[in-house]
């Protein structure tokens, strides 16, 4: 069933800037609140959409702006462990102690399913070879940490009437509207190609990863599939799992490959304090709703690189647009 609308907190962020033209093209109505730290102007002009400044804060505002919508889908939040740690009383705030009333706000505005987007950072470190939806959650940091305890909060507010479904994707990947140059394969791409040469911060962490766009087509798929399918479970995002030296080694590829002119491209190894390392599973999402993502990193790579050669980037080393840490000290975010 098309034209369903469609509520989407932190729709203007990286992810949601990909996600929010592929669900209009869709023929779904998609209504977009965010808090604006990085704008809006990048989200495409179309009578099927509607952008609100809202803070998911503000429960009241909150419960009025997604009336009259059928799902709702929560990728706001303060992203990743650097951007959460420049104010923990202000990423606590929107990613922890909003979580609760912005269920409950959903629930009492007739909204029928919750989409939250979790992480599967939130395992921590693991030996194991295959990290399923049942391995203990050890998250390393209280951004990590917060995202694993917003999933219990959801679920306990769920009913037939209310159904709730967690995913926890991999590390994005790949171009959209609102880059990011903050994630693990897009800085090693952009650096390539800007720095010509690759810095690799520890090398031997384990990292599965999820291109854009395949991050986008789950999402509609959750929008539309079956509620004894979907309904108060969790599932695993990921494609391949690699260790950061291996994504390295493809970016060189692919880069020296599409940019002849820079030579060869040096990688240089140094010491990381980031120790998160996980291989995450994907098999249920595969049983249960019959998906398997299908691009690869060399694939977002290469939308990278296309990307750079349109000219779509100004200034991809230094402009804070690309970059959370930057934006939210340079605006003060509060």
């Amino acid at each position: 069933m098309k034209n369903k609308s469609i509520f989407i907190t932190g729709g203007a962020g990286y992810v949601g800037s990909r996600l929010v033209p592929y669900l209009i093209k869709k023929d779904y109505n998609v209504t977009v609140y965010d808090i604006m730290f990085f704008g809006s102007s990048f989200l495409p002009k179309s009578k099927k959409l509607k952008v609100l400044k809202g803070d998911i804060r503000n429960s009241d505002y909150l419960r009025k702006a997604c009336k009259n919508h059928d799902i709702f889908i929560n990728l706001a939040c303060i992203s990743n462990d650097t951007s959460f740690e420049i104010d923990e009383k202000l990423s606590t705030s929107i990613n922890l102690d909003a979580f609760e009333p912005m269920v409950l706000a959903a629930k009492e505005a007739g909204i029928k399913r919750f989409i939250y987007a979790s992480s599967s950072s939130v395992y921590g470190v693991s030996n194991k070879k295959d990290v399923t939806e049942d391995h203990p959650l050890l998250p390393l940091t209280l951004y990590n940490k917060y995202k694993g305890i917003c999933e219990p909060l959801l679920f306990k507010h769920t009913d037939k009437n209310f159904e709730g479904v967690v995913f926890r994707p991999a590390t994005v990947c790949g171009y959209a509207p609102r880059q990011r140059f903050d994630l693990s394969v897009n800085i090693l791409t952009n650096h390539a190609i800007n720095n010509k040469k690759i810095t690799v911060f520890g090398g031997d962490q384990l990292r599965p990863n999820l291109h854009i766009q395949d991050y986008c087509d789950f999402v509609e798929l959750l929008i539309n599939a079956e509620s004894k399918k979907i309904h108060n479970q969790i599932f695993n995002l990921g494609y391949q799992n690699m260790s950061i030296k291996e994504i390295s080694l493809i970016v060189k590829k692919v880069v020296q490959k599409e940019f002849p002119e820079i030579g060869e491209i040096p990688i240089v190894t140094t010491k990381s304090d980031d120790n998160r390392s996980y291989h995450i599973n994907s098999d249920k999402v595969k049983k249960i709703l019959n998906y398997v993502p299908i691009r690869s990193v060399e694939d977002a790579i290469m939308e990278l690189c296309i990307s750079f050669k349109k000219k779509l980037f100004k200034d991809t080393l230094t402009d804070d647009f690309y970059f959370n840490v930057k934006r939210l000290k340079n605006i003060k975010a509060s």
